[in-house]
């Protein structure tokens, strides 16, 4: 019988062979992944970066849009209040105006009318986690101030006109918050020079055709704060919408990453039991052969 002279050096390729088998087969047990490296499969590899970078896009969004879904709440909140107060403003600037009343109740309108612009103001300097909801990009700046030293007062805004947005994995831009002067006006205009005009007005004794201009202007004025409302209420109800939508495409994403990649745990199982067992039984030919004259095998 001829026997390969280089049948030990075989034996000993296949044994590690077998070795590098049982130890990928094990990794894979335990780790649950087909692909550990791009030396396994190229293309699923690659098909799994790309996924992992969705996915991780997706991730961003969904917890942004969280932060973003808070703040809106609160300055629907905030709005909301504003709404409240302004609406029994223009009540009481409407009973003003009807001319019946005395300069008493004139002036306890006056007084109460200024209990509501005070609230305004400081919900119009509303912060929320340390940014000011309204001063649009000057989050620091407190966006209104009242100089009562003169009558009527005036009114100032301090922030500027800028406009936040939150965008999307898609790229869809959503508006995420409103200055302060598009909301309350500027100080020349809007909310708070309305109000102190009637203040002035009424604490002179004026009633009647002297202020019905400007209890008109205070409903034009309480109109667009709620028409400015409705925009962020709008926002708010797409980054809720949004962001279902994207936490959804996450865990489908996720999903067939790991279809993509994961083993199957039974048949690995299977596989690396068939693996030891080989590698056992080279590793047993190898002991065998060291300890038997080469002859025993040329018989």
């Amino acid at each position: 019988m001829r026997v390969d002279p280089n049948y030990v050096s075989h034996l000993a390729v296949a044994v590690n062979q077998s070795g590098v088998a049982e130890s990928d087969l094990t990794t894979q047990l335990s780790s649950g992944l087909r692909v550990t490296s791009l030396q396994v499969d190229p293309g699923a590899a690659a098909s799994s970066a790309l996924i992992g970078s969705a996915i991780a896009k997706d991730v961003s969004y969904v917890q942004a849009a969280a932060g973003k879904q808070a703040v809106l709440q609160v300055t629907d909140s905030m709005l909301g209040e504003v709404v409240t107060q302004l609406t029994s403003a223009v009540s009481l600037a409407v009973q003003g105006a009807n001319g019946a009343l005395n300069a008493a109740n004139l002036s306890s309108i006056a007084q109460q009318l200024t209990g509501i612009r005070d609230q305004v103001l400081a919900l119009a300097n509303t912060s929320y986690m340390g940014v000011r909801l309204f001063g649009g990009s000057q989050g620091t700046t407190t966006p209104f101030s009242v100089d009562t030293s003169v009558s009527p007062a005036t009114a100032f805004y301090g922030g500027d006109t800028a406009v936040q947005y939150t965008e999307t994995p898609t790229g869809q831009k959503i508006q995420t918050s409103l200055p302060g002067s598009a909301i309350f006006g500027t100080g020349s205009t809007g909310v708070f020079i309305v109000l102190n005009q009637l203040i002035a007005k009424f604490a002179g004794g004026a009633s009647g055709s002297l202020v019905a201009p400007d209890a008109a202007a205070l409903t034009d004025a309480l109109n667009q704060v709620s028409s400015q409302r409705s925009v962020l209420n709008s926002s708010l109800a797409r980054i809720k919408d949004t962001s279902s939508y994207f936490a959804s495409d996450q865990s489908q994403l996720t999903a067939q990453q790991t279809s993509l990649v994961a083993v199957d745990l039974t048949t690995v199982a299977t596989q690396l039991k068939s693996a030891e067992t080989q590698h056992q039984a080279l590793l047993s030919v190898m002991s065998a052969l060291g300890s038997s004259n080469l002859f025993n095998y040329m018989k």
